[in-house]
């Protein structure tokens, strides 16, 4: 499957009040070759296993392959991570006819909030919140797997 992302910057916490579900995400990568990640992610009670393959040249889109896990699994592959886990809490917000994901980040990236829309095509278009900055689709220093060993507190 072909995941097609866009990533932007946070400007205000209109989105928490906006938002209709929030969850706290754990992870950590077994594998952040920039050919491909391998991701574990502890979602709330959930756990999951994702590999992305490299991205597009703009950053706009990337294979993507997730099977759900049970939690004790998902803990016990989280142990055999590299060094640096990701803590935040995803909102998911409702905004025209997509739903934003905006994530506050905690330990070592806290202060970091990004936003990402899943789109269907690269150049569809969507309603952007007043809440929404610059965009950094494609930047890899936002990614989750880069954010994991140069954490934002240390730009």
């Amino acid at each position: 499957m072909i995941e097609i992302e866009r990533k932007f910057l946070v400007t205000a916490e209109a989105y928490k009040t906006e938002a209709f579900k929030s969850t706290r995400i754990i992870q950590g990568f077994l594998n952040t070759d920039k050919e491909r990640t391998v991701r574990v992610r502890l979602k709330g009670n959930t756990g999951f296993i994702t590999v992305k393959g490299a991205s597009t040249n703009d950053g706009l889109s990337r294979f993507e392959w997730e099977k759900e896990i049970l939690k004790e699994e998902a803990e016990a592959l989280l142990k055999l991570c590299e060094v640096g886990v990701i803590d935040k809490i995803r909102y998911e917000v409702n905004v025209g006819n997509h739903i934003f994901e905006v994530d506050e980040f905690y330990g070592d990236n806290e202060g970091l909030v990004v936003a990402e829309v899943e789109l269907k095509a690269e150049m569809e278009a969507f309603k952007k919140p007043n809440w929404l900055g610059k965009e950094v689709t494609g930047n890899i220093k936002y990614y989750n797997s880069q954010l994991s060993k140069h954490p934002f507190k240390s730009w």
